[in-house]
């Protein structure tokens, strides 16, 4: 069965976190992915399985908390050209084929899965596991949960202010809440 994300009906969210001697004084910005697609398939042969294709248009994602006009300009500035690079890496894709994602039920609807995933990201693909908690109904699913990668990982540029004396922690935690319709 082929499930089609609705990006409207979801939430995708990117909590960065401040470091260094001066990070008391700093915020912790989150940012919402505002473009993607992607599909899900789930098969019922002897059991459930299920993959998952995902891509986010690198320059969608936006700052949503309070910050002046001023601060808001330079944290997307950095993030989007100095950090994601969006000109020259327009997509981050997710991709979890089903010969590497298990599906187990947590009883009646509800689903665990696991998927072993390749995330690009800044032009580097790396394997990255996600959980996700799957509600399954008739003609659609939910699926939930979070996980964390560590920028270097996909050689993103580390963001220090102060002299180094703030900084931007190497791990980044993204949050999802996806609705997909047969």
């Amino acid at each position: 069965m082929r499930y089609v994300i609705a990006p409207k009906e979801c939430k995708l969210t990117v909590k960065a976190f401040a470091a260094g001697m001066l990070s008391s004084l700093a915020h912790n910005p989150t940012f919402a992915v505002r473009n993607f697609d992607g599909e899900i398939e789930l098969e019922t042969n002897g059991g459930l399985s299920g993959s998952l294709k995902l891509k986010i248009v690198s320059d969608s994602i936006e700052l949503i908390d309070e910050f002046s006009p001023r601060e808001r300009w330079d944290i997307m500035h950095i993030m989007q050209d100095e950090i994601l690079e969006v000109g020259k890496f327009p997509n981050i894709v997710y991709d979890a084929p089903i010969s590497r994602t298990t599906v187990k039920s947590a009883g009646g609807v509800h689903y665990d899965v696991n998927m072993k995933g390749d995330l690009k990201l800044h032009g580097v693909t790396r394997a990255l596991p996600v959980g996700a908690r799957v509600l399954l109904r008739e003609d659609s699913l939910r699926a939930s949960g979070d996980f964390s990668i560590r920028q270097p990982d996909f050689q993103l540029r580390p963001v220090t202010v102060a002299g180094s004396m703030m900084k931007v922690k190497e791990e980044v935690k993204l949050t999802f809440d996806v609705v997909a319709h047969k």
